[in-house]
C-alpha cells in the first residue's frame, strides 16, 4: 500500500501567493516599527515624569534612574505651588461647551448641504473651507481689540465663542460627508408621519449618523483642548487654560523637565481617555463616506 506524501502548506502555495505573503509580512513589520517610533516620544515623556529633576536633566539621559512621584506632587501643588485645577477646569469647560455648540450648529448646516441641498451648495462648502486658509495670527489682533473693548479679556466664554467659530467649518465639512450616506427614504417616511425638521434631526438623522457625529465631536474637542495661541494672548489668571499653564514650567530660572513631563502627561489624559472611549465610533465615523 502506497502512502501519500503530505507537503507543508507553505510549499503548496503558488509563487505569487508566497510573494504576497512575504510582502504583507514586510509591510506589517514596517508598520510596527513606525508605530513604535511614533510612540517613543510619549513613552519617553512618561518615563521622564517619574524621574527627579536632577536625573531628568542628565545628558545622556539615564534609563536606570530611580523613579519618584515628586514631579506629580509639584504639579498638583504639593510643594506649596499653584494648583492646576482651575486651568484644567477652564480647558474642560471651553472644550465641552464649544464642541456642543459646534454640533448644534453643524448638524442643520450639514443637513442643508447634503440631504436637502441648497442652491450652489458647493460654493458654500468652499466658503467654509476657505475660512481655514486665513492664518490664525492674522486674526489675533482684531480679536484682541474686540475682546478688550467689550471687556471679555480673561473670560472663558470668549474662548467658547472662538473655539466654536474655529471648529465649525471643519465640523460642517465632515458632517456633510457623513449625512450624505443617510437614506432619504427614512427621512421621507418621518415627514409622512408628520415629523418636523427638529424631530427629524434629533430622532432620525442623528442616530443614523451617530458614528460620524461622534468622530466630529472628538476632533473638535481635541482641537479646542490643544489650542494655545488665542488662550495665551486673551487669558490671564481667571480663564487660563491647561496648555497656557504648561508654558509656566519654562522660566528664566531654567526648564523644570520632570515637572513639565508630569504636567504634560496629566493634560494629555482627558484627550486620551476620550479617544479610547470613542475609538469604535471614531473608526466607524471616519469610514463613513469613504466608499460611494
Amino acid at each position: 500500500m502506497s502512502t501519500a506524501t503530505v507537503r507543508p502548506s507553505h510549499q503548496a502555495l503558488p509563487p505569487a501567493a508566497r510573494k504576497a505573503r512575504r510582502r504583507s509580512a514586510a509591510l506589517g513589520l514596517v508598520a510596527w516599527i513606525a508605530g513604535v517610533a511614533f510612540c517613543l516620544p510619549a513613552l519617553w515623556m512618561l518615563l521622564t515624569s517619574f524621574h527627579s529633576e536632577a536625573d531628568a536633566a542628565t545628558n545622556p539621559p539615564s534609563f536606570a534612574a530611580s523613579l519618584t512621584l515628586d514631579g506629580y506632587r509639584e504639579f498638583f501643588g504639593g510643594g506649596g505651588g499653584p494648583t492646576p485645577w482651575p486651568p484644567l477646569i477652564n480647558s474642560l469647560s471651553a472644550s465641552l461647551f464649544s464642541t456642543a455648540l459646534v454640533l448644534v450648529l453643524a448638524l442643520p448646516a450639514a443637513y442643508a448641504l447634503s440631504i436637502r441641498r441648497v442652491r450652489k451648495w458647493t460654493d458654500v462648502m468652499f466658503f467654509f473651507l476657505s475660512t481655514k486658509m486665513l492664518p490664525v495670527v492674522a486674526g489675533l489682533l482684531p480679536v484682541y481689540l474686540f475682546a478688550k473693548n467689550t471687556g471679555m479679556l480673561d473670560n472663558v466664554w470668549l474662548l467658547v465663542i472662538l473655539y466654536t467659530s474655529m471648529n465649525l467649518p471643519i465640523a460642517v465639512w465632515m458632517m456633510q460627508s457623513f449625512l450624505a450616506d443617510v437614506p432619504v427614504s427614512i427621512i421621507e417616511a418621518a415627514q409622512v408621519d408628520g415629523a418636523r425638521l427638529p424631530t427629524i434631526l434629533a430622532r432620525v438623522v442623528a442616530p443614523v449618523a451617530g458614528p460620524g457625529i461622534a468622530a466630529t465631536a472628538l476632533i473638535c474637542f481635541i482641537f479646542s483642548w490643544n489650542e494655545l495661541l488665542f488662550a495665551r494672548v486673551l487669558t490671564g489668571v481667571v480663564a487660563q487654560t491647561a496648555p497656557v499653564y504648561l508654558t509656566g514650567f519654562v522660566t528664566s530660572q531654567g526648564l523644570f523637565l520632570a515637572q513639565l513631563c508630569a504636567a504634560s502627561v496629566v493634560v494629555s489624559l482627558p484627550v486620551l481617555a476620550a479617544g479610547y472611549a470613542a475609538q469604535d465610533k471614531l473608526v466607524q465615523g471616519l469610514s463613513l463616506g469613504a466608499v460611494k
